[in-house]
């Protein structure tokens, strides 16, 4: 079954509107979790659309301006790093996934979730294990996360250019590792994430 597919055999059980929800940023070391809820017109089909995890960048950003066109609604949720520090990273993003199906134009009969569940919502739920590769709705939300919180990495690279933001987009890799033990931590810095726990904020 293909992921349009799947979507399909979900509407065959009586929803008609169904919301698919996934995030992008859980595991950096810096910068916001973006959580993403997609609303899709019955009947789309995007060639190409899958899991934002096997794409590339330049595919991710051809999917996100068809997944715009093709979508009913899209709802964003944005937690930044001091309140993922506050909340811990898992309620950080349940609480990113809330406020975009929240910021939707209209409330879906149904939200499909990757792997999770929410609660305080008032609508059915369907949690789905590696749902972003099973169903349409949870990978344009993935694709739709991940693109703006690329974006948003692209854009602190300009406010804090020594840590290399636009290479890594927060990610704990080598190179931003050395630059952290470099330059410490700056404002967008995780600091309950080792190992950023670890070192002396500059400031």
């Amino acid at each position: 079954m293909d992921i349009f597919s799947f979507d399909n055999s979900i509407r065959d059980k009586g929803y008609i509107s169904i919301a698919g929800i996934d995030e992008a940023g859980r595991g950096p070391l810096a910068g916001p979790v973006i959580a993403s809820a997609v609303i899709l017109r019955k009947g789309s089909n995007i060639p190409g659309l899958d899991d934002s995890k096997k794409l590339n960048s330049k595919k991710i950003e051809s999917l996100f301006w068809e997944i715009t066109s093709e979508a009913e609604s899209i709802g964003l949720g944005i937690v930044d790093s001091e309140e993922i520090d506050r909340l811990n990273i898992l309620n950080a993003t349940k609480k990113a996934m809330k406020i975009a199906v929240r910021d939707l134009n209209k409330l879906p009969d149904l939200i499909m979730i990757d792997a999770l569940s929410l609660d305080d919502l008032e609508i059915d739920q369907m949690a789905i294990v590696k749902g972003d590769s099973k169903s349409a709705s949870i990978a344009a939300a993935s694709i739709v996360a991940k693109y703006i919180r690329d974006w948003m990495m692209r854009h602190y690279h300009t406010v804090y250019p020594d840590y290399g933001f636009n290479k890594h987009k927060g990610y704990g890799t080598r190179l931003h590792i050395d630059k952290i033990n470099e330059y410490g931590p700056c404002p967008i810095h995780r600091r309950s994430f080792h190992p950023v726990s670890a070192i002396p904020l500059p400031f």
